[in-house]
């Protein structure tokens, strides 16, 4: 696809960008050890309580951020042919420097407001902090729509307080969307507040489903056909961030997938829950926290649906 055809795709113009921190992080990763346990679910959310200057001043840098590496990722989708593309376990699993300096962009950009914060990314991995906050970042959802110049991929960044996710940001950099949460402040799709409604089923709505290189064919195949005999439908774009972020805004009723990781779901877990849908349980102890597990977010009207199709 010619990069003339590909403005299509894209409904408004790359913002201009700061210049950035170029240099090249070193590659050491300075891995967790003993990771407190994280087990994540759907709660309430208590909107009376006050969330504090601290977790106020990370989401205005994590908007600010996600929109800035989204204009960045953004240029480099426009001139994607230039792109030297990589793979990593397998052909399907690809990765190029766009997914490597949109990081470094976003990990600059948070150590220059909260040196002291831990850092996760898909990329260049952990990073630990003293602070009690981690930031969780998957810098381009979504690579190999990406680099195939198709535009369902996304800026994924999350920030964890004592290994729950408070903070929930995604940018959809091709639809100018910008997806919001924080712990007691709710969730909002460019400003205007997300509220999932309880009347949505599998049966009148559509459900997401992911799948990769970690699950057989099988697995995905007997996934696919209990959600038909439910009489549900399903969609795949390539994004399991974007689509977890669909389920905050409605306009997926759920999402399953038998394996991710942290960075591509920890975002959406916080937007799910601030709009009032449901969160699987995630423990995140040990190696866990970088091998990933079993992610499956819901409306409330799909919940026990969904859970019976994806057998949990």
């Amino acid at each position: 696809m010619s990069i003339r055809r590909s403005k299509r795709l894209c409904r408004h113009k790359p913002m201009s960008l700061s210049s950035s921190n170029r240099a090249g992080l070193p590659l050491s990763i300075n891995r967790r050890r003993n990771v407190a346990p994280l087990l994540i679910s759907h709660r309430k959310t208590n909107m009376t309580s006050h969330p504090g200057p601290e977790l106020e001043a990370r989401l205005a840098l994590a908007e600010k951020i996600a929109r800035e590496a989204g204009a960045k990722a953004l240029d480099y989708f426009k001139r994607r042919e230039t792109l030297v593309i990589e793979t990593k376990r397998d052909p399907q699993d690809v990765v190029s420097i766009a997914d490597r300096d949109v990081e470094k962009l976003i990990r600059t950009r948070v150590s220059e407001i909260f040196p002291q914060d831990g850092f996760l990314g898909e990329e260049y991995g952990l990073n630990e902090g003293t602070s009690g906050y981690t930031w969780v970042v998957d810098p381009i959802d979504g690579t190999s729509p990406f680099v195939n110049g198709m535009p369902n991929w996304c800026v994924s960044i999350a920030v964890l307080k004592d290994g729950e996710p408070v903070i929930g940001v995604i940018q959809a950099p091709c639809f100018d969307e910008l997806y919001a949460s924080a712990k007691g402040l709710g969730a909002t799709l460019d400003g205007k507040k997300l509220v999932l409604d309880p009347s949505r089923t599998i049966r009148n709505s559509v459900t997401g489903i992911g799948a990769n290189n970690y699950v057989t064919p099988q697995l995905v195949a007997k996934i696919v056909e209990d959600l038909l005999e439910a009489g549900g439908t399903f969609i795949r774009n390539g994004s399991g961030a974007l689509m977890i972020a669909y389920v905050a805004a409605g306009r997926l009723v759920g999402y399953y997938e038998p394996y991710m990781h942290a960075w591509d779901c920890m975002a959406g877990f916080c937007l799910v829950r601030e709009a009032g849908g449901y969160a699987h349980p995630f423990p995140v102890d040990g190696e866990k926290l970088t091998k990933g597990n079993k992610v499956f977010v819901a409306a409330p009207g799909a919940v026990d649906d969904l859970k019976k199709v994806a057998g949990l």
